[in-house]
């Protein structure tokens, strides 16, 4: 069974693709939106579902390769790429692109509905990925001045000396602060914080880097 949250959306400006497309996936239990250019789909109001996208690689204005470099842009929707032709250069740039599949019309039932819950699984991933980087991201938020000056020198291996001295404060002082820091970073432990560090791609104090 689909889950109501997830949805396909079409993007081809053949009304016949479309419409068989769509009853192809509705047939298979998914929750399908079909739009006849790229410029309507970017412009269309998605909501919050998991989603991913069957895009025409080859449409009048907008191409498939520009629609989804768009939407690479600022959403997580994966993209399974459909033409009428065999093109291996737009195939490796819609690769690059980071596009689920590229298939070529007619395109077979079971192939597209692999690609399709492949896509969907993708999203779901992605969604999860960036609903943990913003919880990091506000948990990082809730550093002091200070403390954000002191944690990618921990993070870079420094001891509490070293990092004292950098940032002409006491070894006690660093010691407050990095326990606190552990504290609203909710790291169990030095390691975890390090790779919390990582996953926030701090820039060290040119002082630090100058140490090293």
């Amino acid at each position: 069974m689909q889950s109501a949250d997830e949805a396909v959306y079409v993007v081809d400006d053949d009304a016949r693709v479309r419409e068989a497309l769509s009853a192809l996936l509705r047939a298979n239990g998914k929750s399908v939106r079909a739009f006849s250019s790229g410029k309507a789909f970017l412009d269309a109001p998605l909501g919050d579902a998991v989603a991913c996208a069957i895009l025409d690689m080859r449409m009048p204005g907008m191409s498939g390769l520009e629609v989804q470099k768009l939407v690479a842009c600022d959403s997580h929707i994966p993209v399974i790429f459909v033409t009428g032709r065999g093109d291996i250069p737009s195939t490796v740039l819609a690769m690059k692109g980071g596009a689920v599949d590229f298939l070529t019309k007619p395109i077979d039932e079971d192939v597209l509905m692999r690609a399709v819950d492949a896509a969907l699984a993708k999203a779901c991933v992605l969604r999860r990925e960036a609903a943990d980087a913003a919880a990091l991201e506000a948990r990082y938020q809730t550093l002091t001045p200070r403390e954000q000056e002191l944690l990618p020198l921990l993070a870079q291996g420094l001891l509490n000396k070293q990092a004292a001295g950098i940032l002409g404060i006491t070894e006690y002082t660093v010691q407050v602060h990095r326990g606190h820091i552990m504290k609203k970073m909710q790291a169990d432990s030095f390691a975890t914080l390090v790779k919390q560090a990582g996953k926030l791609r701090l820039e060290t104090p040119p002082a630090a880097a100058s140490e090293a």
